[in-house]
């Protein structure tokens, strides 16, 4: 991300701490993270990253299903979409095992029409 200028704004929404933690250095200068995953480990931040790059670490439940609706309207409207790792229905055991094991880079959505 600081290759490409640095991120302004990151939704994480990981189930993991360690995954989460390496994206702070990746925020421009007064950038914010908000983190809506919940994570059974600790998220790692490096003060300095906060206190010279002014940077913003914060979290939130979702919100209601009326913010939930403004959210999807927003990213629509901008053209923001999520990054996912789409398998078939028929592998959801294999679907499940790559979520669990930590490998999976993105959600993991199972399509239920392939």
């Amino acid at each position: 991300m600081q290759k490409l200028g640095g991120a302004a704004a990151i939704i994480a929404t990981a189930a993991s701490g360690a995954s989460m933690s390496p994206l702070i250095a990746g925020l421009t200068p007064r950038g914010r993270m908000m983190v809506v995953g919940a994570a059974p480990d600790p998220i790692s931040v490096q003060t300095t990253e906060l206190i010279f790059g002014t940077r913003t670490l914060s979290g939130s439940l979702t919100g209601s299903s009326i913010d939930n609706e403004d959210n999807l309207r927003f990213s629509l409207a901008r053209g923001i979409h999520p990054m996912t790792e789409v398998l078939p229905m028929a592998d959801a055991a294999k679907a499940y095992e790559h979520m669990l094991s930590g490998q999976a880079r993105f959600r993991v959505v199972l399509d239920m029409t392939a």
